[in-house]
């Protein structure tokens, strides 16, 4: 390991190792001041952040912030690293990057192209010197398109999940609330449950209720129960109806290991899902979860700083060709990201490299209670991120999650973005909803308040609501 100098006037500055100038150089957040790492002043942060922009791309093969031989997220990234994609930028620095992804003659096919010789740790260093609006315009060069039974990710398009979660799992609760966001027009990315009683019987039976309601309308979605990924595989051993496995993932080993997975089960859980052949259009069966905050929470981050474990994080998605993944960016608290300021743009980061290394990025823009930040702050983190191409975000009545007690964004919140910014949910969903009457036309992007009373009673009896 290297020390990395930068000398200013009369001054030098030295940073113990890469790991240490990239956690310093990254933007503040509470997170890294709790695990130490963050850079001591404003000042310390600006040096840092210019003696990263020296820093050539090459050294992130050499230098690993995880050594190779401890940590199987490492082995990962070094072992799947295409070195004819990084031919192309392997003489930039870290600076020259930024620049490189910025002009205009860097187009979505180029990026493409090099995606797979970009790294995780690449990928978190050259955001830590991006500004806001760096970001945005990059991370919409990226679009990553993934397909089950409809596509999500095309050019002006912002899908959501629809979320009907329930305190108690209560059947009629969740109907209730998976009828009220179709009405709306959510729901395009997956219906997703969280469920308050985790176990194999009651992910079965929340499964076989949005499988029958999607197959009796003929609804181009998918369903998934956000369990632990070790019930989804014996879910689907007992034949239940999965479309998607779903597991939270960190970006070490260590953390993985907390959350009860490691590689070798995601493997086994990506091929009993493929197994069932459910999807109708595309075959991306897995839907992840991350969240920066998540390997410092599990004493799993070995100095690093959030960020860019986070990014670390996408090497394990991008493996196994998820159709979903999202950065839950708000959910652990204020002890990882302060204030509304933090997680804007710790969810602009989230999105930017996911989008950089070629995954199908969404978001949780939410917060919890008791930090430093308002629903106007998530309407600002909204806007930003549909302006960037986000693939999807999250609908839930109210925006506040009756069940996990925490602050997101609402089946309105989603009508808002796409009427704004023109963007439309994904086509197969947009001709449901125009033949269902749900909407008059999306062209226009009409509410349909007229819908027909037949269809409404309809739907309302089969999924046992009044």
């Amino acid at each position: 390991m290297s020390n990395y100098k930068y000398i200013l006037g009369n001054k030098t500055y030295t940073f113990k190792n890469l790991a240490d100038l990239m956690a310093k150089a990254t933007p503040r957040r509470s997170g890294d001041i709790l695990a130490g790492v963050s850079a001591l002043s404003s000042g310390e942060r600006v040096i840092a952040q210019m003696r990263l922009a020296e820093v050539p791309l090459k050294t992130f093969l050499t230098e690993a912030l995880i050594p190779y031989e401890d940590d199987e997220i490492t082995r990962l990234i070094i072992d799947e690293h295409d070195k004819k994609a990084f031919k192309t930028i392997s003489h930039l620095t870290v600076g020259d990057f930024r620049n490189w992804l910025l002009s205009d003659e860097t187009t979505p096919e180029v990026i493409k192209y090099v995606r797979d010789g970009i790294t995780p740790e690449m990928a978190a260093a050259v955001s830590k010197i991006m500004r806001n609006q760096d970001l945005i315009l990059v991370a919409k060069k990226c679009p990553v398109v993934t397909a089950f039974r409809n596509t999500i990710g095309l050019p002006n398009q912002l899908s959501t999940r629809l979320q009907p979660n329930h305190p108690t799992d209560d059947v009629k609760g969740i109907a209730a609330s998976i009828l009220d966001g179709l009405l709306y027009g959510n729901g395009d990315a997956v219906i997703g449950i969280n469920p308050a009683t985790d176990n194999v019987e009651q992910t079965i039976k929340l499964l076989k209720l949005m499988d029958d309601v999607i197959q009796k309308y003929e609804i181009p979605t998918q369903s998934c129960v956000l369990t632990h990924v070790t019930n989804t595989i014996e879910s689907i051993e007992k034949k239940a109806p999965v479309d998607l496995v779903f597991q939270s993932i960190g970006g070490t080993q260590a953390t993985n290991s907390s959350f009860g997975v490691n590689l070798s089960i995601l493997k086994e859980a990506h091929e009993a899902a493929l197994s069932l052949n459910r999807g109708t259009v595309g075959n991306n069966v897995m839907y992840f979860e991350t969240g920066q905050g998540s390997s410092l929470s599990a004493n799993a981050n070995f100095s690093l700083d959030q960020q860019t474990c986070e990014a670390r994080a996408y090497a394990v998605a991008k493996k196994f060709n998820p159709l979903l993944v999202n950065t839950v960016v708000g959910f652990i608290g204020p002890e990882y990201l302060f204030d509304g300021k933090e997680i804007t743009r710790a969810g602009l980061e989230d999105h930017f490299c996911g989008k950089l290394l070629g995954i199908p990025m969404g978001c949780d823009i939410c917060y919890t209670n008791h930090a430093d930040a308002d629903q106007n702050d998530m309407d600002n983190l909204l806007t930003l991120l549909s302006v960037a191409g986000c693939n999807f975000i999250m609908g839930i009545p109210g925006s506040d999650d009756i069940m996990l007690n925490y602050q997101t964004t609402s089946f309105h919140d989603a009508l808002y973005a796409r009427k704004v910014l023109g963007l439309k949910p994904s086509p197969e969903f947009t001709a449901w909803l125009e033949k269902m009457e749900i909407f008059k036309n999306m062209d226009d992007f009409i509410l349909n308040d007229k819908m027909p009373k037949t269809f409404l009673k309809s739907l309302s009896n089969a999924i046992g609501t009044n």
